[in-house]
């Protein structure tokens, strides 16, 4: 599914106050909830089960992160996820990574990649400023509208 179609819904289930959308489209079924919920499985994909048949229940280990909370007072410009996925501070294991702590960011610059659905989208700063904080940690996933660093 197109990730502008993705990022329309998840704004058309904030606006609209509706608690739930699961839309199925071609082999691809979503549904995203209020609260942050979203998920994209084929069609035809077994839930996970328990042993005695009913849905499994998340292990407490397998919880992703919590994100880092920006801190009450802190000043800056955050830089946004746009969507959700997997961050990922360089184009490739082995690059170095786009930005570093100190920098000069310059709006429109490349900070980060984040993969969603297989597609690694360039995440580019909406402002300039010098990086005070990376808030992610490489790898991590990010839900959409989660700060991933700190601008001053």
């Amino acid at each position: 599914m197109d990730l502008r179609k993705l990022k329309k819904l998840i704004d058309l289930v904030q606006e609209s106050g509706i608690a739930e959308l699961e839309i199925t489209e071609g082999e691809e079924k979503v549904r995203i909830a209020r609260g942050g919920a979203v998920s994209v499985t084929p069609l035809g994909a077994p839930a996970p089960a328990s042993p005695g048949g009913l849905p499994a229940a998340p292990a407490a280990g397998a919880a992703a992160k919590a994100p880092v909370a920006p801190e009450a007072g802190t000043e800056g410009h955050f830089v946004k996820s746009p969507m959700v996925g997997t961050f990922y501070r360089a184009p490739s294991p082995e690059a170095k990574p786009f930005v570093e702590v100190g920098q000069a960011v310059k709006a429109g610059e490349t900070v980060c990649v984040i993969e969603a659905m297989k597609l690694m989208n360039e995440i580019e700063a909406d402002a300039s400023g010098v990086l005070k904080a990376i808030l992610v940690e490489n790898g991590q996933p990010v839900e959409y509208g989660q700060p991933l660093f700190l601008l001053g």
